[in-house]
């Protein structure tokens, strides 16, 4: 079966001033993902569910140590060698096979301590995503289940995928082999991580060549990584963007500060357009209102069923 995913609508901006001078580095600004225009009018909270600001790494409140400690760790052992062993190790899918909604299940069990906006289990926070965009997109049924699915790699934090620890799990992602970009979250602690001392890898291209395309990159390893091999590895039937949006999701060093586009294709800014649309409700649809699971668990299992197998290999 062949997906057809239509361009998302953009609203034309009138401001004489807005395409002035625009580096080619940053073709999708701040401005342009704020042009999309969404069918269903989704509004962006005003504060995260303890009141601050979202994704603001800085301002004091309950979560800002723990937050700031795991991504001291994460930046540290994050290395490309590190990286390229865990894909080698992960791709077998060899681990366990199970549906996707009893994977969401398990999601059940775990929090994520990179997330300083939220600390409800991880099921909550795809429904309540999948729920947003299928407010505002009801005929991208792709869309829908790609938002259920996106963070469910986090199955690795579970025993019987090793327990793996939260650094090498969640979090925001960058490319390895290359220098690291000073608008990754808490780049600082970059500085203890092996990589940014390895000529190899510590410039600008590193090991890549000029707009080879992310498909190319080895990205830092984590469940965004681990749930598009999983998706691939079991043959979905959803579209390209779907993919590039479980792949790069935690990428926002890219998709929101224009990071890195000397790695990207024509292909890849194609698929940033749907990227921008999903990040809105990513970020911005978590909350302490809990979607009902029984009342919505038919709809999101006849999408399974369309887009999965009965039962994948993970």
């Amino acid at each position: 079966m062949t997906v057809i995913v239509p361009e998302p609508a953009v609203v034309e901006n009138s401001n004489p001033d807005h395409k002035e001078e625009i580096n080619k580095e940053e073709e999708v600004t701040k401005e342009e993902q704020q042009d999309l225009k969404l069918d269903g009018g989704f509004e962006v909270p005003e504060s995260n569910a303890f009141g601050h600001s979202f994704r603001d790494y800085e301002k004091e409140s309950q979560r800002k140590e723990s937050v700031e400690e795991f991504y001291k760790t994460n930046h540290i052992n994050q290395t490309y060698e590190f990286a390229i062993k865990k894909k080698e190790y992960y791709e077998k899918l060899d681990k366990t096979e199970m549906s996707i909604w009893e994977c969401c299940e398990l999601l059940n069990e775990f929090v994520d301590e990179s997330d300083p906006d939220l600390d409800e289990p991880q099921i909550e926070h795809l429904l309540q995503t999948a729920e947003a965009i299928r407010k505002d997109y009801p005929d991208e049924d792709w869309l829908h289940l790609t938002a259920l699915i996106h963070d469910l790699g986090k199955v690795l934090l579970h025993p019987a995928f090793g327990k793996q620890p939260q650094w090498s799990v969640v979090g925001d992602t960058f490319p390895l082999g290359c220098a690291f970009d000073e608008n990754i979250v808490h780049h600082q602690y970059f500085k203890e991580n092996p990589d940014n001392d390895n000529p190899l890898y510590n410039t600008k291209l590193g090991v890549y060549t000029e707009n080879c395309g992310l498909d190319k990159v080895t990205m830092s390893w984590g469940h965004d990584e681990y749930m598009y091999l999983v998706s691939k590895g079991n043959n979905t039937t959803l579209p390209p963007a779907a993919l590039f949006i479980i792949r790069f999701h935690s990428f926002y060093a890219m998709h929101r500060s224009g990071a890195y586009r000397h790695l990207m294709n024509d292909e890849d800014h194609e698929m940033l357009k749907w990227l921008h649309v999903f990040n809105k409700y990513d970020l911005y649809s978590k909350s302490k209102v809990r979607v009902n699971q029984e009342e919505v668990k038919p709809y999101y299992l006849s999408l399974i069923e369309k887009y999965f197998p009965a039962k994948l290999k993970w």
